[in-house]
């Protein structure tokens, strides 16, 4: 019978752990402070632009402004983010092995409508119809992965930088505060309140980049890992089907792949 070629593409959906994890971690920070005294005032405007605007410069001086408009990019992608099923991807893969193997590799061509939904695979079946062979399909596919890990593992880095500059800028604008307080040691009443406002800018500098920046760099590297595994299973399946290998062989090259919650059994 007619083989039955169709494409699930990826889905863009909100990344609730990401979210829901900075939400609950400041929920419990901002509950830990209305539990105790209510005569501490944690906001303070200046301390405030200190961590966040000297973390953001003090970060930028380290990286180009490509890399730093690169970063937010991808970093916004940690929140709404475009996941791949990797079992559906292997099972379409196999589908196209199947078709290509019963009508010809021009028969892929049909699926041109579906393979919109998916623009990463839609084009390295474009080399597959194109006649590229498959050693420079394997190159081409691997310097985009190389490519795609590399921009990824940057946007990581900028975001450990500044995990790292954020408690020093909190530093800085606590020595500030207490040289600040020194100057003013011939009025006792104003050391308690000047001690408070000079510690809240470690205080704000400890939150971003421990609780908000170190972990966004944790998550980026793994979203680019999975991007980097769907990216690979699509070289290994359009390699395969470009030397005419048999789909059985590819199922199994395809497992290899796979963690093994997602690994699949395409032939009985």
């Amino acid at each position: 019978g007619d083989v039955v070629f169709k494409v699930a593409g990826p889905v863009r959906r909100p990344d609730f752990s990401t979210i829901l994890g900075i939400f609950f971690a400041l929920a419990l920070i901002a509950g830990a402070i209305s539990m105790g005294s209510t005569k501490a005032n944690f906001f303070d405007l200046p301390s405030v632009m200190i961590v966040i605007l000297g973390t953001i410069a003090a970060t930028s001086i380290a990286f180009t402004g490509e890399e730093m408009r690169r970063a937010a990019k991808i970093i916004g992608h940690s929140f709404f983010r475009k996941s791949w099923d990797a079992s559906i991807m292997a099972r379409q893969l196999l589908d196209m092995a199947v078709m290509a193997r019963e009508k010809g590799l021009l028969s892929l061509n049909t699926a041109n409508a579906g393979l919109s939904k998916d623009k990463v695979l839609a084009r390295a079946v474009q080399l597959l119809t194109d006649g590229y062979s498959p050693e420079d399909i394997e190159r081409i596919l691997s310097q985009e992965i190389d490519s795609l890990v590399e921009r990824h593992r940057r946007s990581a880095n900028i975001l450990r930088r500044g995990a790292e500059i954020a408690p020093a800028m909190g530093l800085i604008g606590t020595l500030v505060g207490l040289v600040q307080m020194l100057a003013e040691l011939d009025n006792p009443d104003t050391i308690g309140p000047a001690m408070a406002l000079a510690l809240l800018t470690t205080f704000y500098g400890a939150i971003l980049g421990m609780v908000i920046l170190n972990p966004l760099a944790a998550k980026l590297e793994r979203n680019s890992n999975d991007e980097a595994m769907i990216r690979t299973l699509i070289m290994i399946g359009v390699s395969s089907i470009a030397r005419q290998e048999n789909p059985r062989r590819l199922e199994i090259m395809l497992n290899s792949e796979l963690p093994p919650n997602a690994r699949i059994t395409y032939f009985d």
